[in-house]
């Protein structure tokens, strides 16, 4: 019997917050500017780390050419030059997918 009571207070608890959580969003919609000028703040931050990393994997991929292209047929220094170009290329490609990603999640929230 008396778990059955705790249950029920429990299950009370539970269904009181998760309306409270529901109606809270619909009765307090609007952003305070704090949150937007973070928000903005946050979404410049990341224009400009995606344009550092441009030139960044733009840097190494032409220090890996260079590498490869003045080795003078050394295998270790061949070997490096690969894996820097590599290295930079999937870095980049990954910072790419993040960015859009991001994007993503930030157009999905915008349009909810």
């Amino acid at each position: 019997m008396k778990s059955k009571k705790l249950l029920l207070v429990v299950y009370t608890i539970f269904m009181t917050i998760v309306f409270i959580g529901i109606f809270s969003n619909i009765a307090f919609a609007a952003d305070p500017k704090l949150v937007s000028t973070i928000t903005g703040a946050f979404t410049k931050v990341k224009g400009y780390i995606v344009k550092i990393a441009t030139s960044f994997a733009a840097v190494a991929v032409a220090t890996g050419l260079l590498m490869r292209k003045f080795s003078l047929g050394d295998e270790k220094k061949i070997y490096r030059a690969n894996n820097l170009i590599k290295g930079s290329i999937t870095s980049y490609i990954l910072i790419i997918c993040i960015d859009l990603v991001l994007s993503l999640i930030d157009t999905v929230l915008t349009t909810v």
